[in-house]
C-alpha cells in the first residue's frame, strides 16, 4: 500500500532527527503536518463547492503555498518559517464568530502543539512525502485513515501516550450496542484519539444516513472534549479524515472543571460513550464541583457527570475498573445514585489484558438508560479465546470475540436473556443487601484446581531450601572473592 509505505518512510527521515524523541512526539510531529496538509486538501475542494468559501489559514501559511513545491524553501529558511511565522500566527489566529469557523478548529490543535524537528533539510523532506498523498482521493483517504488507525493503536507503546487509545473492538462493540441514530446527541467527555466518534460514526453511516441531510444531523449532533494536546490534536485530526468538515465540537478543554450544578437541561444529551481516565487524580480544587461525590477519583467524577448529563430515556456505556465495582465510602453513595437514577441493566466483564501493554487491571463495561431504577443487573463474562492465556499486542481483542455476547444480548429490547456459563442476573436487592459492592462473581465458574495443599507445601518448602542453598553458594564465592 503506498500510503503505508509513504508514512513509514516518513517515519525513517524523522528518527535521523535528533529534535524528535520517541513515538509521541514523532506522532504528534507527524500530525500537526497531516492536519495542515488535509485542511488545505479540504480547502481547495470546499472552494469549487461552496460559493464564497474561504480558507481559516491566512493565504500564506495555506500548504500550497510553503509546502507544496518540492523545490520550496529549506534548511534554516524553513525552519525560521515553521518556528517563527506558522506557529504563532496559527497559535493566534482571530476568530471570526460565526458557526462552523474552521478557524477555531486550527486555533486549537496549535495552541500546544510543537515542531520538534530541528534540520530544516530532514523537515522539507518530511513535507515532500507527505506531498505524495492526496486526501481528496476517496480510496487514498480511506487507506490513509485505516494507517491512521495503526498509527494510533501504536501509542500502546508510547509510554503515557497509550491511556488516550481503546482498543478498536471495545469501542466498536459498544457502539454497536448503544445503537446511536442521526440527530441523536452523541457525547464523549474524556474522547482521547476519537475512538468512540469514528466508531459511532461509521455506524450510523452504515445503517442510517443515506441522504445529506442526514449526515449533517449525525455531524451536527456530535459533542467530545479532551484535555490534552496530544490526543485532542489526534483526535480533531481523525474527524476531519471521516469526512467531518467542522470538528470545532471536539474541545480542548477539561470537562471536570465545570461546576456539577452548571450543566443545564439544555445540555442533556442521548448518548453518552466513554473510556474515562481511571487511575489518575485530579487537581486541587476539582473536587468541589462535585459537593456530593467529593473525590479527585477521575472515573467517579465522570460516573457523577454521566447520570447528570443523559436526558430521561438517555443511554450510556462506560469503561470502568474493578475497582468502582466494589469500591466503598464515595463509590458506593455514586453507585447508589446511578442505580436510583439509571436502569444499570447490563455489565460485561472482561479480563485483565484488554488494554494491555499499558493497563493490566480487570475492566468492565457498564450499559444503562436513565430515567428508571434499576431492578437487576445482567452480568456477562467474557473470556480469552481457547487455546489463547490472554490478549497481547500481537494477539489484541478482536470484534468477533465478542460474538458470543452479542448473541446473548436479546437485541435492541434485551429480550429473551437467560443465564448460562457466562450470563447470571443479580436482583437489586442483593446488590442492596451486599452495601452496592457490584465485584459479582460469576456463579457457574467451575472452581480452579489448586492442587493438593499439602503437595503445594511440600513444593514449597523444596523451593525455599533450593534457594537458600544458591544464597550459600553465592556468599561463600564473594566472601573467596574478597579475600583475595
Amino acid at each position: 500500500m503506498i500510503v503505508r509505505t509513504t508514512v513509514k518512510s516518513i517515519q525513517d527521515i524523522m528518527r535521523q532527527d535528533v529534535g524528535v524523541d520517541g513515538d509521541a512526539q514523532r506522532i504528534s510531529q507527524l500530525t500537526w503536518l497531516f492536519f495542515l496538509k488535509i485542511i488545505d486538501d479540504q480547502d481547495q475542494e470546499l472552494e469549487l463547492t461552496k460559493p464564497g468559501y474561504q480558507s481559516p489559514l491566512p493565504h500564506r501559511f495555506q500548504w500550497r503555498n510553503w509546502a507544496a513545491d518540492p523545490e520550496g524553501i529549506t534548511g534554516q529558511t524553513l525552519l525560521d518559517f515553521v518556528n517563527d511565522a506558522l506557529f504563532p500566527t496559527l497559535k493566534g489566529l482571530k476568530l471570526t464568530g460565526l458557526p462552523g469557523d474552521r478557524r477555531r478548529v486550527v486555533r486549537d490543535v496549535f495552541e500546544d502543539a510543537y515542531n520538534y524537528m530541528k534540520s530544516g533539510q530532514l523537515l522539507r523532506q518530511v513535507v515532500n512525502k507527505i506531498n505524495q498523498i492526496d486526501f481528496n482521493d476517496l480510496d487514498e483517504r480511506r487507506h490513509f485513515g485505516e494507517f491512521y488507525e495503526q498509527l494510533l493503536n501504536d501509542l500502546q507503546s508510547a509510554g503515557n501516550a497509550g491511556e488516550f487509545y481503546t482498543p478498536r473492538a471495545v469501542t466498536a462493540f459498544m457502539v454497536d450496542r448503544i445503537d446511536p441514530h442521526p440527530g441523536e446527541t452523541l457525547f464523549d467527555p474524556a474522547c482521547g484519539t476519537g475512538g468512540f466518534l469514528t466508531c459511532a460514526i461509521k455506524h450510523m453511516e452504515t445503517s442510517y444516513v443515506r441522504t445529506p441531510r442526514q449526515r449533517e444531523r449525525m455531524q451536527g449532533a456530535l459533542r467530545a472534549v479532551e484535555k490534552k494536546q496530544l490526543p485532542h490534536m489526534l483526535c480533531v485530526t481523525n474527524m476531519l479524515l471521516h469526512g467531518i468538515e467542522d470538528p470545532s465540537f471536539v474541545r480542548h478543554d477539561n470537562t471536570l472543571a465545570r461546576p456539577l450544578i452548571a450543566w443545564g437541561k439544555s445540555e442533556r444529551v442521548d448518548i453518552v460513550v466513554t473510556n474515562p481516565p481511571f487511575g489518575g487524580r485530579e487537581e486541587d480544587g476539582i473536587e468541589d464541583n462535585f459537593p456530593t461525590f467529593r473525590t479527585k477519583e477521575t472515573a467517579d467524577l465522570f460516573l457523577a457527570l454521566i447520570v447528570r448529563l443523559l436526558k430521561d430515556k438517555g443511554r450510556a456505556a462506560v469503561v470502568l475498573p474493578d475497582g468502582t465495582l466494589f469500591g466503598e465510602g464515595i463509590k458506593t453513595r455514586l453507585k447508589e445514585h446511578l442505580m436510583e437514577e439509571c436502569d444499570l441493566h447490563t455489565i460485561v466483564r472482561l479480563p485483565n489484558s484488554v488494554f494491555r501493554p499499558y493497563a493490566s487491571i480487570g475492566t468492565n463495561l457498564l450499559f444503562f438508560e436513565k430515567g428508571r431504577p434499576t431492578t437487576e443487573t445482567w452480568f456477562y463474562e467474557h473470556r480469552v479465546p481457547a487455546g489463547q492465556k490472554a490478549y497481547s499486542m500481537t494477539k489484541p481483542i478482536r470484534l468477533e470475540h465478542f460474538q458470543g455476547c452479542l448473541d446473548w444480548w436479546g437485541g435492541t429490547a434485551r429480550e429473551g436473556r437467560v443465564e448460562t456459563e457466562r450470563a447470571w442476573r443479580v436482583p437489586i436487592d442483593e446488590v442492596k443487601a451486599r452495601g452496592y459492592n457490584l465485584d459479582f462473581k460469576n456463579p457457574h465458574a467451575e472452581a480452579e484446581d489448586q492442587g493438593d495443599p499439602e503437595a503445594l507445601l511440600a513444593s514449597l518448602a523444596r523451593a525455599e531450601a533450593k534457594t537458600a542453598g544458591y544464597r550459600d553458594q553465592l556468599k561463600a564465592i564473594l566472601a573467596e572473592a574478597l579475600a583475595r
